[in-house]
């Protein structure tokens, strides 16, 4: 089989959401591989923002140790084998069409159950696949949405981390803080650590509730452990980090905001909890000392400067326009598309009081905003030149065509609107 045919028929199990609270098709699916997840320790993330970032840390991190770690992401930017890597080399389009031939049977084998298997479920079960036969020593599993039902939680979780929870997915994961908490507080398991990044109070209460009740350790920033200095530095931040087991200072960490500086903290001490003790200082500077994260307050050119950044949701939005002051510019030009069913105007608004000018666009798909809704909502936050574009690619190109060297142009609002820009900007 080739990669191509591989991906034809992955894709063919589109859309990627879950269609149902339902962990039947995935359960089957397991069972019929004879649980491969359950064969390396596992260290599952959930959380409305910086998971992916962190999950990536938490590799590197492990990797340096000595522990050969599989990650699993969503979504992928470029390609969809950026799902699936091995300290930082995604899986190869050989091994992925080799372990889709591998897999295939078991999928048509459940597909005749019921509902088929989704294209979230197929690629988790891959996952799971393809790192037992590596064989990995650890597997790091980002959740694909809410935690509960999620495909990824048949794996052990070993570690359990929980980024600041917000209100995205409303209507599929629930429609308050604390509903949507409760779905993401069952990576939580029983007798297992859980390391948590600072929540509002309400969805602090539910974790606190879901620990109390299975008996679990939970690792609270501010107390179990916490970020106790930041500073700009060249390219990025130093970040002084108190862990569970000693404190690591000034660590030179190549990426922007506070967030990305919290997500770090988070994922030194899940590495910590796992392994049980203090990490190697200058293993762990080499590791965070060449961190990326694709999409996530990427730059991706100079003079103009270009920031990527898949800022989707209100508190990732707040988020990407704190870390934005790092960044000298004259002018700033937004880049903006988005999916209809996120709160366009409420990131409209925390991003238009610094654009010059805006040039909207939707991203290709069905669930886009069309680009004249995001071009009304920058223009009603107070944008004061807004245009609407066709697509991702003109945008993109009118914003290069207008920005002089000292401006800054950044793509935002869809990691999928980022996915098509970035090609623009870097190679491969």
């Amino acid at each position: 089989m080739r990669f191509a045919e591989a991906l034809r028929e992955l894709e063919a199990r589109q859309p990627e959401s879950m269609p149902e609270p339902d962990l039947e098709r995935i359960t089957r699916l397991a069972e019929l591989l004879d649980h491969p997840e359950l064969t390396y320790p596992t260290i599952q993330l959930t959380g409305t923002n910086g998971k992916t970032t962190t999950a990536r840390m938490v590799t590197a991190l492990a990797c340096a140790h000595g522990l050969t770690t599989g990650l699993f992401v969503s979504p992928h930017v470029v390609s969809t084998t950026e799902r699936l890597s091995v300290c930082g080399e995604s899986i190869s389009e050989e091994a992925f069409a080799e372990t889709w031939a591998y897999l295939r049977p078991f999928l048509q084998a459940v597909d005749r159950f019921g509902r088929p298997v989704t294209y979230f479920e197929a690629l988790t079960a891959m996952a799971f696949a393809w790192f037992a036969d590596v064989p990995v020593a650890l597997g790091v599993f980002e959740v694909g949405m809410g935690g509960r039902w999620d495909a990824t939680n048949l794996v052990r979780g070993d570690v359990a981390v929980i980024c600041p929870i917000g209100l995205d997915h409303v209507g599929i994961l629930g429609n308050t803080i604390e509903g949507i908490a409760g779905e993401k507080s069952h990576l939580i398991k029983p007798g297992r650590p859980a390391v948590i990044r600072r929540q509002r109070p309400e969805a602090m209460a539910v974790l606190e509730a879901r620990a109390g009740e299975v008996g679990a350790d939970l690792l609270v920033e501010g107390a179990a452990w916490d970020l106790e200095r930041r500073t700009e530095a060249l390219g990025g931040q130093a970040v002084t980090v108190r862990g569970l087991h000693a404190t690591y200072g000034d660590v030179v960490l190549p990426l922007f905001g506070e967030e990305m500086a919290r997500n770090a903290g988070a994922a030194i001490v899940a590495v910590e909890a796992l392994l049980g003790r203090a990490l190697d200082e200058r293993v762990l500077r080499e590791a965070l000392g060449g961190i990326t994260s694709p999409g996530r307050v990427e730059v991706v050119g100079r003079r103009p400067l270009v920031v990527l950044d898949g800022a989707h949701n209100l508190d990732a939005a707040a988020s990407l326009a704190e870390a934005l002051g790092a960044f000298a510019r004259e002018r700033l030009h937004l880049v903006a598309g988005m999916f209809a069913d996120k709160d366009v105007e409420g990131v409209a608004g925390i991003l238009a009081p610094l654009a010059a000018r805006a040039y909207a666009c939707a991203p290709r798909g069905p669930r886009a905003a069309p680009a004249e809704r995001v071009a009304a909502a920058l223009g009603a936050a107070g944008v004061p030149e807004v245009e609407a574009f066709g697509s991702v690619v003109e945008a993109v190109r009118a914003a290069l065509a207008a920005a002089a060297e000292d401006d800054l142009i950044l793509v935002t609002g869809s990691f999928y609107a980022v996915a098509e820009a970035r090609p623009a900007f870097v190679a491969g």
